[in-house]
């Protein structure tokens, strides 16, 4: 077992709104805490908390608390920030949507996470809508941010000026946040974070990602996924720093924003590298006041980070994490220049470590020098999730019975600490930061009439990045091409989740068990790109 050269951190027993919010000086309440990158209106600190708790007066007023489930359905804006915190202000639990998600999986996730209230915006409205009704919520409770006839508004919350509850709940088992992930392998589930889940993260990755409150934090990557809310909303708003919105990526608005408002610290995923590393573009702006880019979500090459600091001459950083660790475990720190820039660094304080070996099970020894054997990284500590919504065969699966959370992901540890990912256990694709279950697309597949069985894996795509491909047998007699598969696919998933290769095949390989060999498609897959 192995942990942090950091010392372990005092961990406050309060809500995820006192840990953020109490005890602000008048200064740091009148410090600007969003900024809308699109329009560039400001919100202080002060303002974002008097709309949190306007916005958790109003839900109160409605009979919302302890027991109620509100779903959020909203790109990265300051109302974002301002709802999410009034929903958890009023004691509900707030389960977090894609923005990209169909009207099919928001109607999953409704009807999972058992939400009796919604709330999104306009542009959204149509998905929402037909999920809502698919699930018989009435339209008084699907709340539309920027107004829509019909349906409540922000404004409308606000303008009631009722005040907050007074609620009392335990942090340690009240669940703050319900977001979805499909863990190591399967269809994506309800993730149980309390908020001591979320206030012991921020306060644990704070000792290694270092924001200053004078820093202008870009904010791109979504508030919906546990990245961008824990990492940038929730860090952000603890070190009183100002965030940046952008409600949606596009690499020449990324600039602009940088370069407008002066942002000094950005957060990406791995395929931004890419273009700041690239881009003839980036000439084109001044982006030099930024000074750290934090990289996590998905591995990022060593080279590739090379390329972006030598370009941008500002540090370059990466971490790790899952949903179900809330979600950092290890991170490398900003005061370190020294180490590989492939790892992931240190892990965070608080956190116990261990390597096992994923064919024998044995525990993988720390070396007194030099680099251990790879093996499956398990993490215990107190930003481990409670489990899986309804599912305990599903949080069985994924925590030993000592309260260690299997990874699904390969990692070597040098004697320093210094950990480094080497290779995926687990069956997710990842691409572009996002979770893709190859579980959920075999399942769509075998529902299309010419489709006898089908399995998905990743593939290495353009860029480096992991890309869905579908080896499909078809029925006896029917006829369907690669386009087909891949247009029948794009209809009912978002985009992220498209199937981008198609491999016609006259079997699965499976096990005496009827399992899926995914290991021996990628196995052939390697000696096919060889």
């Amino acid at each position: 077992m192995f942990t942090s050269p950091y010392p372990d951190v005092d961990i406050p027993n309060v809500s995820i709104y006192d840990y953020l919010f109490a005890g602000l000086s008048d200064h740091e309440l009148d410090g600007i805490a969003l900024i809308d990158g699109t329009s560039g209106a400001e919100t202080t600190y002060r303002a974002l908390i008097s709309q949190v708790e306007g916005v958790a007066g109003a839900l109160a007023a409605r009979d919302v608390d302890t027991d109620t489930v509100v779903a959020l359905l909203c790109p990265n804006s300051p109302a974002f920030a301002a709802v999410f915190h009034g929903i958890l202000r009023a004691g509900a639990t707030v389960t977090t949507i894609n923005s990209l998600a169909t009207a099919e999986d928001i109607e999953k996730q409704l009807k999972d996470s058992k939400a009796t209230w919604f709330m999104t915006v306009s542009p959204l409205l149509t998905g929402a809508k037909a999920a809502a009704a698919a699930i018989g919520l009435a339209d008084d409770h699907l709340i539309v941010l920027d107004g829509a006839d019909g349906h409540p508004s922000l404004r409308d919350l606000l303008a009631e000026a009722a005040p907050p509850p007074s609620v009392t709940f335990d942090p340690a088992t009240h669940l703050a946040v319900l977001p979805y992930s499909s863990g190591t392998t399967g269809v994506p589930k309800g993730v149980m974070l309390s908020h001591r889940n979320l206030v012991a993260n921020v306060e644990q990755s704070r000792q290694l990602i270092t924001i200053e409150s004078a820093d202008r934090v870009l904010a791109f990557l979504p508030f919906f996924h546990i990245y961008g809310m824990t990492v940038l909303l929730n860090l952000a708003i603890k070190e009183h720093a100002t965030l940046v919105t952008m409600p949606k990526f596009d690499f020449v608005e990324f600039l602009r924003i940088m370069q407008d408002h002066r942002c000094t610290y950005v957060f990406i995923a791995p395929p931004v590298a890419v273009g700041l590393a690239k881009h003839p573009l980036v000439e084109q702006y001044d982006i030099s006041r930024v000074r750290m880019i934090f990289s996590g979500a998905a591995p990022l090459d060593g080279a590739l980070a090379q390329a972006v600091i030598d370009r941008l001459g500002c540090q370059l950083k990466q971490g790790y994490g899952m949903t179900e660790l809330s979600p950092v475990s290890h991170a490398v720190p900003q005061t370190n220049d020294d180490l590989p820039l492939d790892s992931v660094g240190f892990t965070i304080p608080n956190m116990e470590c261990r390597l096992i070996d994923p064919e024998t099970g044995e525990e993988i020894d720390l070396p007194t020098e030099g680099v251990s054997a790879p093996g499956e990284l398990l993490c215990r500590g107190p930003n481990v999730m409670l489990g899986y919504l309804g599912n305990d065969e599903a949080t069985r699966a994924i925590m030993t019975e000592d309260g260690f959370l299997r990874t699904g992901d390969i990692a070597t540890v040098s004697s320093e600490g210094v950990v480094t990912i080497v290779d995926r256990l687990k069956e997710l694709i990842k691409y572009k930061g996002y979770q893709i279950a190859p579980a959920e697309l075999e399942a769509l597949l075998l529902t299309h009439p010419a489709i006898a069985d089908a399995a998905v894996i990743g593939i290495p795509g353009d860029e480096g990045q992991e890309v869905p491909k579908a080896f499909v047998v078809l029925q006896a007699g029917a006829e369907l091409d690669e386009a087909g598969v891949m247009d029948f696919v794009s209809e009912h998933v978002a985009p992220y989740k498209k199937v981008r290769r198609v491999q016609f095949t006259d079997a699965i390989p499976k096990s005496s068990a009827g399992k899926i060999l995914r290991k021996d498609l990628r196995a052939a897959e390697r000696v096919r790109q060889d």
